[in-house]
């Protein structure tokens, strides 16, 4: 296994949620020489520059500055989001039913909920700690690496008409076991006697907390010839992954590249660390202005940008192969996606479109197009409602995977290579 997909196995294994996704990623750009910047605090850029900002713990923002602080013409924005369905544990989620331990749940984005039965779920996210500064509490962080929790089919004898298909209630049907009630013990909050032991704090300490249950399995490399990859947070980690190697590696003479790593795309982008918010366009007016551009300098380069959205594509599947249109059905393995659709679900126009194809012909990298049928509603991802604040030239790409918004997804192993290799082009042009 190259280093490279050694990084893209280790950023699947530590991403179990938004956080620690971005925890990862702080960790790679600071081995990589980024300095961390504040929002709230005077930003020194230099030319050569090397910084990474982080905003609410789940969206993260890398940036560098070429030798030449000249941008008109010369920025370049990478976008992919940091967040997968999964299930939310809902505050006071201790239940008890008939001597079993469970938690309450809700279920976070489009998740494709029967694949989270049977399956090992551990628990990741942060916890909010009593401080001193009542404003300003305590964070700690938290990723279990071990199965704590399950959801347990119902088993086919008492359900006959399983295989017809089974409609699961969000409520009712997902709720996890995370163990027995012992003889002569009380209902009492295990969750929070554990988050105690775990984080080394008291229990009347702990405040709040964000925390997730999420798919354990590994990501793996299935196949006769090992050209698949199985795991879970493909949707989109791939993408994180791809801006990662990109920006690090993609240097320019002149301008400004920027990787953004929004929260809460599953759930719309509608928040104050999603794409719909206004921190793309905040950063990049920081940017300017600490390089000493004016206003209209500033909208003048910005207007001159370049935005790739990155995030998974529909793979064709084999056993359903009618669901793809009719004359454009990627397939896993054959090269990234540049995702098209007259709606402006993905944000994407012939101009666009045809400086991607550039880089990829130039530098040999396989690529494919991906359109919905016309009688079938697709995702959205969030570079339309990015490029609506940000209105720049704006291309969605990203690798076709199966199961998307499943447990656990497929890729081809080949398309991540691809996609870093595109991106990293796209850095440097």
């Amino acid at each position: 296994m190259e280093q490279a997909e050694q990084r893209f196995f280790r950023l699947l294994e530590k991403g179990t949620s938004a956080v620690m996704a971005v925890r990862e990623a702080v960790s790679r750009l600071e081995e990589a020489g980024f300095e961390e910047l504040s929002f709230d605090r005077q930003w020194g850029l230099t030319e050569n520059g090397k910084y990474y900002v982080k905003h609410h713990d789940t969206t993260l923002f890398a940036f560098t500055i070429g030798k030449s602080k000249e941008l008109r013409d010369a920025v370049r924005i990478g976008a992919a989001h940091t967040d997968f369905p999964c299930l939310r544990i809902k505050p006071n989620p201790d239940l008890t039913v008939e001597g079993y331990r469970q938690l309450n749940v809700e279920v976070y984005g489009g998740a494709i909920l029967n694949t989270w039965l049977d399956r090992p779920l551990g628990i990741s996210g942060r916890a909010a700690v009593k401080s001193q500064d009542v404003m300003h509490p305590k964070m700690r962080y938290i990723s279990v690496d071990r199965p704590l929790l399950v959801i347990p089919n119902l088993a086919i004898h008492m359900n006959r008409e399983v295989n017809k298909g089974v409609e699961l209630n969000k409520q009712t049907d997902m709720l996890p076991i995370l163990g027995l009630l012992g003889e002569g013990e009380k209902e009492e909050k295990v969750l929070m006697d554990f988050l105690s032991k775990e984080l080394s704090v008291e229990k009347e300490d702990i405040l709040d907390f964000e925390l997730w249950a999420y798919c354990l399995e590994q990501p793996q490399c299935v196949g006769m010839q090992e050209e698949f990859i199985m795991s879970p947070r493909l949707d989109n980690l791939t993408s994180v992954h791809a801006l990662l190697e990109g920006l690090i590696n993609g240097r320019r003479e002149k301008g400004l590249n920027v990787a953004a790593f929004f929260d809460h795309e599953e759930i719309g982008s509608q928040t104050k660390q999603g794409a719909g918010s206004l921190l793309l366009l905040n950063l990049l007016e920081k940017i300017c202005s600490s390089l000493g551009k004016t206003d209209m300098q500033t909208m003048e380069s910005l207007y001159n940008a370049f935005f790739l959205s990155v995030d998974v594509a529909h793979g064709l599947h084999p056993n359903q192969a009618k669901k793809m249109d009719i004359t454009n059905k990627p397939v896993l393995g054959g090269g990234i996606c540049i995702k098209e659709a007259g709606s402006q679900s993905y944000a994407t126009d012939c101009e666009g479109v045809a400086a991607v194809e550039q880089i990829c012909r130039k530098e040999s990298i396989p690529y494919q197009k991906f359109v919905n049928r016309s009688d079938m509603a697709g995702g959205g991802t969030l570079g339309a409602i990015a490029s609506s604040i940000l209105p720049v030239r704006t291309v969605d790409i990203g690798v076709p995977i199966l199961a998307m918004h499943s447990a656990v997804e497929t890729m081809g192993r080949a398309d991540i290579k691809s996609l870093a290799d595109l991106i990293t082009a796209y850095f440097q042009v």
